[in-house]
This record gives C-alpha cells, sequence and structure tokens, in this order.
C-alpha cells in the first residue's frame, strides 16, 4: 500500500538510545509514566504525521511511507541522522557572576536559557560553571519502534486531528463542523480550556495549518468558546423532590405488602 507527500497518517512510536536503553520519547501514556518522562498537558495516543511535514524524523518517515496500516517496524536512527555529533565548541565555561548578575541561580543537571540558547549545566566548581548546549541527545543513535494504526481520508477527522496537535485537547472533547456551502470551519472549544495562556497562539498555529493543507475548501476558520453552567437546585425544589421519591417509596412498599399478603391466603 504505502503513503504518499500529504497523506495523514496516525501512527503510535517509542524511541530508545541504543546505547543506553533509555526511552526518551513515546506514544504511550502509561509507558511514559512508568520510564518517569510523562508530560503533563501532552495528549498522548497515536500521533498526526502528514507525510511531508517533516513531524517526526526524516528517517522513520521515508519507513512509515513504504508502510501498512496494521505494520510495525523498528528503525534506527544515526546520531548524524538525528541530532548530529557533539561539537565540544558548545561545551562553554562561565563565571558564576555572570549568572548572578543575570540573576539566575544555577544547580548542576539545572537546564538554563542563556542568552536565547538552552544548555545544561554540567558542572560548577571554583566559581566556573560548565553549560552543555549540545542537544541531550546529540551523538546518540535512536532507536524508533513504529506501527501505522490508521489513515484519516475525511475533511473533519483531518482537522480534528490537526486540533488535537495544536491545541493539545484530546479529540473527542473538539466539537467541529464543517459548512461546505461557506467553506466555513467550526471549532468549539470547551469552557475548562478557554483560560489556558497558550491557547491564543495555538489556535493562530491550527487556522494557518488548516488553510496551508485545504485552501480549496476552507475560507475561514471560527473557534467558539463554549461556557457551561451547572444550575444548583434551588432549597425548596430539592426538598420537593425529596418528598415525592419518600412517597413513591411507601406507594411501592405498600403495593409489595399487599402482593405478599394475598399470596399468603389459602
Amino acid at each position: 500500500m504505502g503513503f504518499n507527500e500529504g497523506d495523514f497518517v496516525l501512527v503510535e512510536y517509542t524511541v530508545r538510545v541504543k546505547e543506553t536503553g533509555n526511552i526518551v520519547d513515546t506514544t504511550d501514556e502509561a509507558l511514559a509514566k512508568k520510564e518517569n518522562i510523562y508530560e503533563s498537558g501532552r495528549i498522548y495516543g497515536p500521533a498526526l504525521i502528514v507525510i511531508g511535514k517533516g513531524w517526526i524524523n526524516k528517517v522513520v518517515e521515508d519507513t512509515i511511507k513504504e508502510m501498512n496500516i496494521g505494520e510495525e517496524k523498528t528503525v534506527e536512527v544515526p546520531p548524524e541522522k538525528a541530532f548530529g555529533q557533539r561539537d565540544p565548541s558548545k561545551v562553554r565555561i562561565f563565571s558564576m557572576r555572570e549568572f548572578r548578575r543575570r540573576n539566575i541561580k544555577v544547580r548542576v543537571g539545572d537546564v538554563i536559557d542563556f542568552g536565547g540558547v538552552k544548555g545544561i549545566v554540567k558542572s560548577i566548581s571554583g566559581g566556573r560553571v560548565v553549560v552543555d548546549f549540545n542537544h541531550p541527545l546529540a551523538g546518540k543513535t535512536l532507536i524508533y519502534k513504529v506501527k501505522v494504526v490508521g489513515e484519516l481520508e475525511d475533511l473533519v477527522e483531518k482537522i480534528r486531528a490537526l486540533a488535537v496537535r495544536y491545541l493539545q485537547i484530546p479529540g473527542e472533547e473538539l466539537d467541529v463542523k464543517y459548512v461546505s456551502e461557506e467553506k466555513k470551519v467550526i471549532i468549539s472549544i470547551p469552557t475548562k480550556y478557554i483560560t489556558r495562556k497558550d491557547l491564543q497562539y495555538a489556535k493562530v498555529s491550527l487556522a494557518t495549518s488548516i488553510y496551508e493543507f485545504f485552501k480549496e475548501d476552507v475560507d475561514e476558520v471560527v473557534f467558539q468558546e463554549e461556557f457551561k453552567f451547572k444550575k444548583a437546585e434551588k432549597k425548596g425544589e430539592a426538598e420537593e423532590k425529596k418528598e415525592e421519591m419518600g412517597a413513591e417509596k411507601e406507594k411501592a412498599e405498600e403495593s409489595s405488602s399487599q402482593e405478599t399478603g394475598e399470596q399468603g391466603s389459602p
């Protein structure tokens, strides 16, 4: 079968470091928790891969293109095709005074943002701080275990999958509609997510992506924010309901008693 550029494919995957066996990424929530790499707020389960968009490692994507739904493969990705080899020049030494001047408190193992570049504090000694700006997986061979679980064909389901990816909201909680005569997409967002700080940026990214993929079918993307309230019962109404239930119970008991008496008669 195989897949073509632009196909919407759902995959499950787990990534290990060959040298250590450590799991560094997975779509399996239970496994992520077991390996202490669980990310709060991330939506686990099959991940959307649009062939040709580079949403997964290129070596792995090329392998997926030749796979069938239900098929599972293990792919080895060397450092030069993953996060590159380690670069000694990216390991730098700073004076502790530099961090104090920037009001940055550091400990060994901390990930710091220094001038817009992230690095890991490797050691602190004699007023000197060694920071490694290489990617944590630089120089590592990665082993991907990948399974293709499905392909999306329906426009609404494709948009829903994009919404899950960008908004990080479970698909079953999103109401997605497509009004074909108006070329309009309507996405309703549940109340509990609308105060999230990154939501506005995520909505812009999603709308841009929808237009990129479906510009022939979509002219407008509308986001609706839902506010649903649970009304508490008034005291009087609650008491009336309680009395009604009590009366119904008494009737049932009386009826049961009468039936028992009749059955016991000679």
